[in-house]
């Protein structure tokens, strides 16, 4: 399908019917990108979006497993974190970016928190509703034979909840990508979203089609991994049959 599409645009924009001006053939998107990566333009930019992008997500994402746990666990502690939860969760966190570079500046340190944000809800989410989903028969033979909170924790717990768990990651990594991009965007740190918005400022239509495949094949490049690593991490975890 995708194969057919780029076909159908490439065409288009031969035989004129879209303005080349602001759609450029395919072909042309490719060699410049295949240019780009040539040249080693790409690493810089691609090194300092995945760096930011990490920290970010690890960040928020062990954070939010923590708490989620807790809170799942814990009916203390969910009582005493939802209310907060259910009020900053809803708020765009594209929204906070005016109010973090207020606080921390334009540095790293203001992209890697907002990616944190971005990451910690869907995962906190998932983290409450796997807890939660656990079968009590489990936790009470476990409480019976002795076992520690801490080991029910860590033993039972967090392995039965790790698919919902990592169906949260994976959602929040997508959306990660999405907010370092636009806070490269606004803070111009040298990122693959500064360097888009470069192009497009000196109207260079072909890169900033190829810096936009160059973002498309990092965001697939990255749900590959993720989804290679959940499947040897989780293999306790019997595969969904038709």
């Amino acid at each position: 399908f995708i194969l057919v599409m780029l076909l159908l645009l490439e065409a288009a924009a031969r035989l004129g019917v879209v303005d080349n001006s602001f759609i450029p053939t395919p072909s042309a998107v490719a060699i410049r990108t295949v240019d780009i990566i040539a040249s080693g333009s790409v690493f810089r930019p691609l090194l300092s979006t995945t760096g930011l992008l990490f920290a970010g997500y690890a960040t928020g994402c062990l954070a939010a497993v923590a708490i989620g746990i807790l809170m799942g666990a814990y009916r203390s502690f969910y009582n005493l974190f939802e209310p907060l939860t259910e009020l900053l969760r809803p708020l765009p966190k594209a929204a906070l970016l005016p109010v973090l570079i207020l606080f921390l500046g334009l540095g790293p340190s203001m992209k890697v928190t907002i990616v944190a944000l971005a990451a910690f809800f869907p995962v906190l989410i998932n983290t409450v509703q796997g807890v939660r989903s656990v079968d009590p028969v489990l936790t009470d033979m476990a409480r019976t034979f002795g076992h520690s909170g801490i080991a029910i924790l860590w033993r039972i717990l967090l392995p039965a909840s790790a698919p919902y768990i990592l169906g949260g990651m994976r959602i929040s990594l997508g959306i990660s990508l999405v907010v370092v991009i636009i806070a490269e965007m606004l803070s111009g740190s040298g990122g693959l979203g500064d360097v888009m918005l470069e192009a497009q400022r000196r109207f260079l239509v072909v890169d900033s089609y190829a810096w936009l495949v160059v973002v498309a094949a990092l965001g697939f490049g990255l749900n590959v991994l993720f989804l290679w690593a959940e499947q040897r991490s989780t293999f306790w975890v019997a595969p969904a049959t038709e």
